[in-house]
């Protein structure tokens, strides 16, 4: 049987992450609201999934839904840009001196909780499969804060703390939990409009991002990663 893997937040590197495994043969399936992403996903040869990933009970439903569909769920990929700012202020929320509670409320609290959903939820889906992968992508915020966007540094600092409680609760029952921290902007459409001008070795390549994450999904029990980054040629490294 096919191994399946259902990915949260379908679009851009979503996208990615779904031809890459579908090109490894395994079943793949993608959670988006818009139908116009759920329409690319059906294109791509995808189930699509119309879920709310930030919902444990609408994520719940449409994992169950992709083990109906394809008998088995092996994997769980969280591609989700959660932030939900509700006013037009500063990327990223802003200085701390100038925010308000509704900005953290919109650039911290909103990531942390989405990433919970997805690893809470996710993990009770995999223990009825006697193990699998949750892989959680963010980005390098969730290492360094910068000026001006602590909100959403804090918001990327939560995350990782729950992959990595997530990794050593998880461990005994064959779920493996990991997180792949993108640590440049990444090339796609979504970014085109202001990274014109930057060389493209600066960029994070979405189909080398994919291959990523299908190196983490699919390592084996004895060379386990629970953290790993990348950063491309012509950005600044930083260890």
């Amino acid at each position: 049987m096919a191994k399946t893997v259902v990915v949260l937040g379908a679009r851009n590197l979503g996208g990615a992450v779904i031809d890459h495994f579908l090109e490894l043969g395994w079943n793949a399936a993608g959670v988006a609201r818009s139908e116009d992403t759920l329409e690319r996903v059906r294109q791509r040869g995808a189930l699509a999934l119309d879920a709310d990933a930030a919902d444990a009970a609408s994520l719940s439903d449409a994992l169950t839904t992709a083990r109906a569909e394809f008998g088995s769920l092996d994997a769980v990929v969280n591609a989700v840009t959660a932030a939900r700012p509700i006013t037009s202020g500063p990327f990223g929320g802003g200085p701390l001196a100038a925010a308000d509670l509704e900005a953290f409320r919109g650039w911290t609290v909103a990531v942390a909780e989405q990433a919970f959903v997805f690893l809470s939820v996710g993990a009770a889906a995999l223990a009825q499969s006697e193990g699998g992968a949750l892989v959680q992508i963010t980005g390098g915020s969730s290492r360094r804060a910068m000026p001006g966007r602590g909100l959403w540094a804090a918001g990327a600092f939560a995350a990782r703390a729950l992959v990595q409680a997530a990794a050593q609760e998880l461990r005994q029952d064959g779920i493996h939990a990991a997180l792949l921290i993108v640590d440049a902007t990444i090339e796609s459409p979504k970014t085109e409009a202001f990274t014109r001008e930057t060389p493209r070795d600066a960029l994070g390549d979405m189909a080398q991002i994919a291959a990523a994450v299908s190196f983490l999904v699919q390592q084996e029990s004895r060379a386990l990663t629970h953290e790993l980054m990348v950063t491309p040629a012509g950005e600044r490294w930083v260890p």
